[in-house]
C-alpha cells in the first residue's frame, strides 16, 4: 500500500466518530419525532390543551433527561473500560446492572412527583385551568417513568459496544407506536375510546413499554451483547460500581438540570406573559430542539469515543476524537440555522397550518423566537460536543458548575428581566437563552483545550 493511501489517524478518528454518530443522531431526531407526534395531534385539540400538554411534558421531560443522564453515567465507564480491555465482561455487566438499580430508584421518586404535577404548575402561577389539564395528563403519564429511564440504560449499553443502530431502529418503532396509539386514543379511532387529551398520555405510556421490550429482545437476540448477560443475577449488588455512577452521573443530571431548566423556565416565563406566546415558543422550540438532536448524538458519540482512548491511556487520540466530533457538529449546525432563517413559516408548518387565523398569533411569535434561534444553534452544538467529551473522561462536576452559572447567573436572568420588564416579552426570553447557551459553549470550550494542563487524562 502506497503512502498516499493510508489515512491519516484524524480521517480514521472521523470515520469512526461518523459511524458511531450517525446512528445515535438519527435515533435521537427519531425520539423527538416522537414527541412531535404528540404536538402535531393535542394541537388540534387548541391552544388550551397544547399549552397544558406543553407544561406537563416540560415538567416530564426535564426530569426524564435528568435520571436519563445521571444513569447514562454507564456510557463512559463501559468506553473506558473496553480501552482498557478488550472485553471486560464483568465489568461492564456491573455497570449496567447497577445503573437499572439507579433507573428504579430515581424512577420512583420522578414518579412521585409528576403524581403533584398540579401543584408544581400552580406554584409557578400557571393558569388553574391549564395546570388541572396538565395534572391530569401527568397522572396517566408518570407510568412511563421507570420504562423510559430503564430503555435509555440499554441504549448506552448497545452503543457503547458498538451496536446504535439498535438505537435507531427501535426509536423507529416508536414512532410508528405511539402515532398509532395518538389516533386511536386522542380521537376515538379503531373503537378506541376518544380521550382527547388524556389519550395523548396513554400513547406515551404504551410507547415507552413497547420500546423497553425491542430492547430487551434485541440484546437477547444479539449474540455479542447477550455473551454480558446484563438481565442475570440482577438482585446481586455492587456498591462500589454504583457510587462510581453517582459519582459521575449526578454533576451529568445537575447539567442537564441547567440546561432543561432554563428552557422548561422559559415556558413558565411564556405561561405568565400570555397563552399565544407560550404555543408559539412551543412549537419554536419543538424545531429547535430537533436540530440541536444532530449535535447531542455526536456528543454521544465523543462520549464514548474519547473515553475508549482515555482508558487506553491514548492522550493524542483523545484529542482526535474531540477535535473530530467539534468539526461535525459545527459543519452541521450552519444548515438548521439557515434554514430557521430564511424558511421560518414552511418549517412551522410541520406543526401547525401557519395561514389560518387562529393561528396568526403564535405563528408570529414563533417566527420571531426561530431568529434568535438560529443565531444560537452554533453554540448550542459545541457546548453539546464538548460536554460530551468531557463525559468521556470522566470530567463531570466542574462543567457542572459552569453550567449551573452560564446557564442561571446569565440566561435566566436576562431572560426574567428582558421578558417580564422589558417591552421584548417573549423575544427578550430567548436573547436570554442565547447568552446561556454562548457563555456555556466558551467555558467548556477553554476547558477542553486545557485537559492537559488540568490533568483531565492523567499522567
Amino acid at each position: 500500500m502506497s503512502e498516499q493511501t493510508v489515512p491519516s489517524p484524524m480521517r480514521t478518528e472521523l470515520g469512526a466518530t461518523l459511524r458511531l454518530a450517525a446512528p445515535l443522531a438519527a435515533a435521537n431526531l427519531l425520539q423527538m419525532l416522537v414527541y412531535a407526534i404528540d404536538v402535531i395531534f393535542v394541537a388540534r385539540l387548541g391552544e388550551q390543551a397544547l399549552a397544558a400538554a406543553s407544561l406537563a411534558t416540560t415538567l416530564f421531560g426535564l426530569m426524564m433527561w435528568c435520571t436519563i443522564g445521571l444513569t447514562g453515567a454507564c456510557a463512559p465507564l463501559i468506553a473506558a473500560e473496553l480501552g482498557r480491555r478488550a472485553h471486560a465482561v464483568r465489568e461492564v455487566r456491573r455497570s449496567v446492572r447497577m445503573a437499572m438499580w439507579l433507573a428504579v430508584g430515581v424512577g420512583v421518586i420522578a414518579m412521585l412527583v409528576s403524581a403533584q404535577g398540579e401543584a408544581v404548575l400552580l406554584l409557578t402561577g400557571q393558569d388553574k385551568e391549564v395546570a388541572r389539564l396538565a395534572g391530569e395528563f401527568l397522572a396517566i403519564l408518570l407510568w412511563a417513568t421507570v420504562p423510559n429511564i430503564i430503555a435509555g440504560v440499554l441504549r448506552n449499553f448497545v452503543s457503547a459496544m458498538g451496536r446504535p443502530v439498535f438505537a435507531t431502529a427501535i426509536t423507529g418503532l416508536a414512532i410508528l407506536v405511539n402515532a398509532l396509539g395518538n389516533y386511536m386514543f386522542v380521537f376515538g379511532n379503531f373503537g378506541a375510546p376518544a380521550m382527547g387529551l388524556d389519550g395523548s398520555a396513554v400513547s406515551s405510556v404504551i410507547t415507552a413499554c413497547i420500546m423497553l421490550a425491542a430492547y430487551v429482545a434485541a440484546i437477547q437476540a444479539d449474540r455479542r451483547l447477550r455473551r454480558y448477560h446484563v438481565f442475570g443475577r440482577w438482585w446481586r449488588p455492587e456498591w462500589t460500581r454504583l457510587r462510581d455512577l453517582v459519582r459521575i452521573g449526578l454533576p451529568i443530571a445537575l447539567i442537564i438540570l441547567a440546561e432543561g431548566g432554563l428552557f422548561s423556565s422559559a415556558a413558565f416565563l411564556m405561561g405568565l406573559i400570555g397563552q399565544a406566546e407560550l404555543a408559539g415558543h412551543t412549537v419554536a422550540l419543538q424545531v429547535a430542539a430537533i436540530a440541536f438532536q444532530i449535535p447531542f448524538g455526536i456528543g454521544q458519540a465523543a462520549t464514548i469515543r474519547v473515553g475508549y482512548h482515555f482508558g487506553a491511556g491514548d492522550h493524542a487520540a483523545v484529542g482526535r476524537a474531540g477535535r473530530a466530533a467539534l468539526v461535525m457538529a459545527v459543519g452541521y449546525m450552519v444548515l438548521p440555522a439557515g434554514v430557521m432563517i430564511l424558511a421560518p413559516r414552511w418549517v412551522l408548518g410541520l406543526y401547525v397550518d401557519p395561514d389560518a387565523p387562529k393561528n396568526a398569533a403564535m405563528v408570529a411569535f414563533a417566527v420571531q423566537y426561530l431568529a434568535i434561534g438560529a443565531a444560537f444553534q452554533l453554540f448550542d452544538g459545541v457546548q453539546a460536543v464538548l460536554a460530551g467529551a468531557l463525559r468521556g473522561l470522566q470530567d463531570t462536576r466542574v462543567p457542572m458548575l459552569l453550567a449551573l452559572g452560564g446557564y442561571w447567573l446569565g440566561g435566566f436572568t436576562i431572560s426574567a428581566w428582558l421578558g417580564l420588564f422589558t417591552p421584548l416579552a417573549g423575544l427578550g426570553v430567548w436573547i436570554g437563552l442565547a447568552v446561556g447557551l454562548v457563555a456555556v459553549a466558551a467555558m467548556l470550550l477553554r476547558r477542553w483545550h486545557r485537559r492537559e494542563a488540568l490533568g483531565l487524562v492523567g499522567a
